[in-house]
């Protein structure tokens, strides 16, 4: 019966024609489904005697408090819109997570229209393309285009869309916080004091990390390939170890400066409410933005995280969060054709092609070898001299085929290749 009735959800949200009717039935979709899903009949099929991770413990269209219970919707809202500073995570390819951000954003501006919507997602360079897409006067297709999104941020833009029309049909300011790739790398490189200050975006030295914050990245930097370091050789004044977190750091120095500047240049004195869209991993139990935020004079935050159905609750610990949020894992679809193929890198072009600034983790990139600082000369024979170049060719690529890559590594010529996966049948 549920099966049935989430199928028909389904088909009337994939029927609307418009995307704003889509993300408002979206959002009634996620609702009703709390309901069933919430029905006492549903029973665990676990064996006798098995002990499987323990989840659900943030039941699907519930809030949160951790530490604390659960809690009314509109008493969420209204304690997190009477902050200065609200911090919205999300995993960036789950759809859920999208709107569930959508209708806390619609809920906190019927308390607060003073609102500010700042986004991980765009570079500071393109802050006059958010200008002008607010004002209206870009569509779509050109607003993607002259906010270069296939190129810096390369996730499927459907996912984004409803939350940036969300903010231009109510006249709310866009705030690019982010910087460009190659400093981050930069700085990963060399070391904050080691990139020239006109290089630096006009960033200020982040405020050191605290040691919970350290624990927290070393498991996340151990699952990177490190083949040259011997069991027990990674430790905390590692070189390379401290070069990954000085780079996070930035990132996260990055977004609160624009979050903070936001709130100082305010007129007449009136703070407008100054929401953040970012990664959750620059919001959890604030070691990341939160952190430089308070470094920077500002305390008055708010953290509201989605939390997947299916996540551990070992995970869900006092000052995880200010409130969390059931939503659904997200679930790859076997049977479809991937509609934004993607490589998994973060690119720039240089050094005669296109320099790899970020390899992702779990990606096509990672399986093929391919490591940060390689220059891929040709895709499929074709010398790659333009952006456009490395982007049309991967989107257009065909699952299940691969994909020929001349890498320049250091002084050294070689071939990669790059296996796209095949669409179950």
């Amino acid at each position: 019966m549920i099966k049935i009735l989430t199928m028909k959800i389904k088909r009337f949200v994939n029927s609307l024609t418009t995307q704003a009717a889509r993300s408002l039935a979206a959002i009634c979709f996620a609702s009703n489904m709390a309901v069933v899903q919430a029905s006492p009949a549903i029973q665990s099929t676990a064996k006798p005697g098995h002990k499987p991770a323990q989840t659900n413990c943030v039941p699907l269209g519930s809030w949160i408090i951790p530490g604390a219970g659960q809690a009314a919707y509109a008493d969420v809202i209204d304690r997190a819109a009477g902050h200065s500073v609200v911090l919205l995570g999300e995993t960036h390819v789950n759809a859920d997570h999208h709107r569930w951000q959508l209708q806390v954003l619609a809920a906190m501006h019927a308390v607060r229209p003073d609102m500010v919507i700042g986004f991980e997602m765009f570079p500071r360079r393109v802050q006059s393309v958010l200008d002008q897409w607010v004002a209206g006067e870009l569509d779509e297709k050109a607003f993607l285009a002259a906010s270069e999104w296939d190129r810096v941020w390369n996730t499927d833009p459907e996912l984004y869309l409803p939350l940036f029309h969300f903010a231009r049909m109510n006249r709310i300011p866009m705030v690019a916080l982010n910087i460009e790739p190659r400093l981050r790398h930069l700085v990963s490189e060399k070391g904050f004091h080691g990139v020239p200050v006109e290089q630096r975006e006009g960033l200020t030295r982040p405020a050191e990390p605290s040691q919970a914050y350290l624990d927290f990245l070393m498991p996340i930097y151990k699952q990177h390939d490190r083949k040259d370091k011997k069991a027990g050789e990674i430790g905390f004044d590692d070189p390379d170890f401290r070069r990954f977190y000085a780079g996070q750091q930035l990132w996260d120095r990055a977004m609160a400066q624009i979050l903070h500047q936001v709130l100082a240049t305010a007129e007449n004195g009136k703070k407008p409410l100054v929401v953040g869209v970012m990664g959750s991993g620059h919001v959890v139990h604030g070691y990341g933005v939160p952190h430089q935020l308070h470094d920077l004079g500002v305390k008055d935050i708010a953290t509201l995280l989605p939390w997947d159905t299916n996540k551990s609750c070992k995970q869900l610990v006092a000052g995880v969060a200010d409130a969390v949020f059931g939503v659904l894992p997200h679930i790859s679809d076997p049977l479809a054709e991937p509609r934004y193929q993607r490589l998994g890198i973060r690119f720039e072009m240089a050094r005669g092609g296109a320099l790899v600034l970020q390899v992702e983790k779990g990606s096509i990139a990672e399986a093929s070898g391919l490591q940060d600082a390689d220059v891929i000369l040709e895709m499929a024979g074709v010398t790659l001299q333009t952006t456009d170049d490395v982007i049309n060719i991967v989107k257009r690529h065909a699952p299940g085929t691969w994909l020929p890559l001349k890498v320049k590594r250091n002084d050294r010529e070689m071939e990669i290749i790059a296996r796209f996966p095949a669409v179950k049948p």
